[in-house]
């Protein structure tokens, strides 16, 4: 009888909601990719940007019209550039969260990726509204920008003080 109680318990722990920590542990982990992801395109078009070259735009055919338009700098300094920058500074908060389980610092680094939102949905409408023309690896940056505000928006939620409590009370 007290096996069978046992394998019980065994089979509910295996079906119980992850914990907060093992959540937050998979989000740091997907922000890295994604802020990974967004770090390569940046970079790929700063480099092209200082070379110079013709960017190979084989779905949209208008990226160069975008990424050398008036609005490809904000004071004389590529957006490219601000986008590494972006990218490199969630990446490593990510990291240190996954480094040194520090949620503040964590939520932190979330809260950033709301900067990352709203420069994209400026310039998605640049794109659409103003120039008309669409560079796919802009594209590409804006989906990954929103991919680490809704990341961002989940860890949070879930790293939230009120929320860790009522964690903690059912344990």
């Amino acid at each position: 009888m007290k096996s069978m109680l046992n394998a019980d318990n065994a089979a509910k722990a295996s079906r119980s909601p992850q914990t907060p920590e093992k959540t937050l542990k998979y989000l740091a982990i997907t922000m890295l990719v994604v802020s990974f992801l967004g770090f390569v395109d940046a970079t790929y078009l700063t480099i092209n940007r200082f070379l110079g070259a013709n960017l190979p735009c084989t779905l949209t055919h208008a990226c160069d019209t975008v990424t050398r338009s008036e609005y490809s700098t904000i004071l004389g300094i590529p957006v490219v550039v601000m986008g590494i920058a972006y990218y490199l500074t969630i990446f490593f908060g990510a990291y240190f969260y996954l480094e040194y389980r520090s949620r503040t610092y964590f939520r932190i680094t979330a809260a950033l990726t709301v900067f990352g939102l709203i420069f994209s949905a400026w310039f998605v409408y640049v794109q659409l509204g103003i120039l008309n023309a669409i560079c796919q690896y802009c594209m590409l940056s804006a989906g990954t920008s929103t991919g680490l505000f809704i990341l961002g928006l989940l860890v949070i939620k879930i790293s939230s003080p009120s929320r860790l409590s009522n964690v903690n009370a059912q344990e």
